[in-house]
This record gives C-alpha cells, sequence and structure tokens, in this order.
C-alpha cells in the first residue's frame, strides 16, 4: 500500500524545498524586483547598426506551454539553390546590463529549472516570458544568426547582428511535428498561409540536410526516456514520454548549427564553449556494443558509436532509450570551460563538432546571456567585457548549477511518477528491466512511463528482459515506486 499519499504532499512545496537543498535561491532578491519595475517602465537600449527585419515571415516552434521564447526562424531559398538561414535571438542583454542586480541574481542562478508543477525561472517572469520574450505580434530586439546553407547540409557565411523582428506565427512541437510527418492536417496558423507551410517545409529539408552532414562525422543519434507531467486542475494525473518529432529535430539541428557559426565567430576572442570531452569510459561503451552484437574500435570513435546505435534502434527499439542512457551517462555531462585564442578546440563528442558554444537560449540560460555580450563587443570592435578569470568562474558555477537542475529534476520525476501511481496499488503492468545493480533491479513501466524497483521476483533477470508487474507500492515523499513480479 502507499506510505504517502499523493493528496497529502504539497508537490509545488517540495519542489522549491529541493530546489533551496541544491543550493538555487527560487525567490527573488528585492533588488530585482525593484529593477525589474525600473525596466517595465523605460524602453530597452537598442545596439546601434539595428536591422528592421519585422516584415519577414518569422515563426516560433516550442513546447505547448512556452512563453519564454528564445528564439524565431526564417529563411530564404538563394538563385544558387543554397538557403540562407535567419535565427533570431532574443537580446536580453539589451534590458539587462552587466553587473546589475538581475544580472548577478542570474549569474548565481544561471538556469531556468523545471521541475513539471512548477518552473523556477533565471529571469523575473515579467522579462522572460513577457518583455524580451519573442512572442507571437510583438515588436523585439534580437540578435539574428544569419548563414547559407548547401543542399549537403554544409555551412558557411555565418554573421550575426542585431536587428527589430516581429514572430508572425507563434506554433507548437506537437502540432507542427504532426504536420510535417504527414500523422495530421496542419495546425490552423499553418493551413491559413501558403507562404507559412513553404517556409517551414523547407525549413525542414534544410535540417534534414544539416541534421546528414553531422552525422556523417558522427553526432550521435540518442533517444533517452525524458518525460513530462499532464496536469488536470493543477493536479499531476499522468507521465508522458516525450516524443521526438520532425519539428523538435528541425529547431535541435538550426540551433547547432547557430551555436557552430557563434563559436567560429569568437575564435579569435576568449569565450565560453559547451563541450563534451572524448569518453574516459570509452572501453566500457565497447564491452556495451558487444554485449549487443555490435563491434567497436578500441580507440574513441563517435561515426563508429552511431551506426552502432543506428543498428541498435532498427533492431530493438523498445529498449532503444535504456541504451542510449547508458551510453550518455558513459560519455558523461557536457561542461562550458574557457577558451582562449590558440587555446587546443576540446569540441563535443556528442555532436562531432569541434567549435561549439551556447547562444540560442538567453531567457533560460547565463551562459548564453554571456555569448551575446561577448557578440556584441565583437561585432562593435570592442574590448572583451569579460576577463578570462570571470568566464573561467562563470564557466565552472554554470556546469555546477546545470548539474544541480538536473538532480532537482530527477528528484520531482521521481516524486511525480510515485504521484501518479499512488491510486493504483496492486494493478499490474509490461514493463522492461533496466538496471541490475547492487542497490537493486529497476524495471520500467511501458504505459505509464513509470520507472521503478523490483522488489520482489527479481532473481534471474537482467537489463533488457520484458516482464508483468504489480504495483506493490508508492511513497511520494520519498520519490518510491516499488513492483513485484506478477
Amino acid at each position: 500500500m502507499s506510505n504517502s499519499s499523493a493528496a497529502q504532499v504539497d508537490l509545488q512545496t517540495m519542489a522549491k524545498q529541493i530546489m533551496l537543498e541544491h543550493g538555487f535561491e527560487p525567490d527573488f532578491p528585492d533588488a530585482v524586483v525593484k529593477q525589474m519595475a525600473s525596466i517595465q517602465s523605460r524602453p530597452p537600449v537598442a545596439s546601434s547598426g539595428l536591422r528592421d527585419l519585422r516584415g519577414l515571415l518569422w515563426s516560433s516552434i516550442d513546447n505547448d506551454t512556452s512563453r519564454d521564447l528564445d528564439q524565431i526562424e526564417v529563411v530564404e531559398q538563394l538563385s544558387n539553390g543554397h538557403v540562407k538561414v535567419m535565427i533570431g535571438i532574443a537580446d536580453v542583454d539589451a534590458f539587462v546590463p552587466k553587473s546589475c542586480p538581475i544580472d548577478d541574481h542570474a549569474a548565481k542562478e544561471t538556469t531556468t529549472v523545471y521541475t513539471g508543477v512548477r518552473d523556477f525561472p533565471m529571469l523575473p517572469e515579467a522579462l522572460s516570458t513577457g518583455a524580451s520574450s519573442l512572442l507571437e505580434s510583438q515588436d523585439r530586439l534580437a540578435m539574428v544568426i544569419e548563414f547559407t546553407a548547401a543542399g549537403d547540409g554544409t555551412v558557411s557565411s555565418g554573421t550575426v547582428y542585431p536587428a527589430l523582428v516581429q514572430n508572425k506565427a507563434q506554433l507548437t512541437y506537437g502540432a507542427v511535428g504532426a504536420w510535417l510527418e504527414g500523422a495530421a492536417p496542419p495546425p490552423p496558423k499553418v493551413e491559413a498561409s501558403g507562404d507559412l507551410q513553404g517556409q517551414l517545409k523547407t525549413q525542414n529539408q534544410v535540417a534534414g540536410a544539416l541534421k546528414k552532414e553531422r552525422y556523417s562525422h558522427g553526432a550521435l543519434n540518442i533517444d533517452t526516456n525524458e518525460v513530462r507531467p499532464i496536469l488536470v486542475s493543477g493536479k499531476v494525473v499522468d507521465v508522458a514520454k516525450q516524443q521526438k518529432n520532425p519539428a523538435t529535430e528541425l529547431i535541435e539541428d538550426f540551433m547547432v548549427a547557430a551555436n557552430g557559426v557563434v563559436a567560429r565567430l569568437l575564435l579569435n576572442v576568449s569565450s565560453l564553449r559547451r563541450v563534451v570531452k572524448t569518453p574516459e569510459r570509452w572501453d566500457r561503451i565497447v564491452q556495451l556494443a558487444a554485449i549487443h552484437g555490435g563491434s567497436l574500435p578500441a580507440s574513441p570513435d563517435s561515426k563508429a558509436l552511431n551506426d552502432f546505435l543506428l543498428l541498435r534502434k532498427q533492431a530493438d527499439p523498445d529498449h532503444f532509450a535504456d541504451l542510449s542512457l547508458a551510453v550518455i551517462k558513459l560519455i558523461g555531462p557536457g561542461e562550458y570551460v574557457l577558451e582562449r585564442p590558440g587555446d587546443p578546440e576540446m569540441g563535443h563528442f556528442g555532436l562531432a563538432v569541434q567549435d561549439y558554444t551556447h547562444s540560442t537560449a538567453p531567457n533560460r540560460r547565463f551562459a548564453d546571456v554571456v555569448t551575446q555580450r561577448l557578440l556584441k563587443a565583437h561585432i562593435a570592435g570592442a574590448p572583451n567585457p569579460y576577463s578570462d578569470d570571470e568566464l573561467a568562474s562563470i564557466a565552472r558555477n554554470c556546469t555546477e548549477k546545470e548539474n544541480a537542475a538536473r538532480k532537482v529534476e530527477r528528484e520531482m520525476s521521481k516524486r511525480l511518477a510515485a504521484s501518479v501511481m499512488s491510486d493504483r496499488i496492486g494493478a499490474t503492468f509490461d514493463a522492461i528491466v533496466t538496471g541490475v545493480t547492487p542497490h537493486g533491479t529497476f524495471v520500467r513501466v511501458l504505459t505509464p512511463h513509470v520507472e521503478g524497483l523490483l522488489t520482489q521476483g527479481q532473481k534471474g533477470l537482467d537489463v533488457g528482459d520484458k516482464l508483468r508487474v504489480r504495483l506493490m507500492r508508492t511513497d511520494v515523499q520519498r520519490g518510491y515506486v516499488d513492483f513485484a513480479r506478477a
């Protein structure tokens, strides 16, 4: 039976407590509130050389509930068959000068944390979901990352400049993705505009070429078991796996390309880089591949690893997300580092790129705000606004807080799962074994997408085995879900 009834637990209060335990400051200080009031009473500071691009057919694609919109996109077919891609990024720096109260708080927090029941924004919501958000039909300041994509996915002519923009259509991943893959009619805004339909189809074609080019260099095709809660009247009633679709991949491919453009523009100045180092535990990845009938070279090779992953996805789609998770853990998490001109490039193993930074989500990540300032200084020919010591310190803190945010989200995910399952004690489910460790055998229920501990009947089971399980106990307070073999 349940030790901790979901009805007795305030998940929002729990989320805030877990935030505090992991070193975050979820409430904005008085100085931030005061500064935000002054920002709302005066216009932002626009960059010089501002281009008026409000006449272009910009659109955004994001989650159904997102209001902190960081980017919008538009493309233009060129006469030589190439496509000009323009990605407008919210100009947060125009509102938040370096070392002001809002900036100081964002520098400590470094990231917006999404717990499923409550978001803890890095910036005040009046800014991140209002004044600086690229909301539909609103004139907004942006930094535009522009590049040319050839038919084979190669990128050239990268540049960045300030502009005045207007989002013409705020769209969602689910609706656009289903339409692009032919599973549903176009969403109403898309159906109403032939030009927008053409825009999105061209963007999708370009994104596919960009992805293919990355894969040719060894970018990894990874799937994970990320889930999102389904809320009805504020109560968590279910959890669902977050599915990739053509729309999510379109935005991912555009952002990877844009971040590469920015990193290359900043090669001659000290800047932040987003890196995933070559795996130290490559030998274990080789062993894991052998267990699944694959063969990898003795030295790290992202192309060979991706070829193996593609084969496994085709052979065992049910368990591919679990294999992906194991590979991700063995590769290790990404981190932020200072890169000075002339430093050896560490690159991003998972994306198979050498030049990579974070620049496309300044409403949600502090590293992107810093990079935005570095870009503006570079464009203006001004001195670097940050010393090397400052950038190194920012990189360390952004990495630490990103890791802490991941822990907060993981702890809340377990509690949300326990809450969803709390009224299903005794029910049976199809499941798959996801882990066999000294701490126990773990299984993942296929529907709803929930993981828990197998407390009875675990003998003889191994990762990948499929079975029926019965839910025995939940504890929302601790995030426990216990199963027995049915």
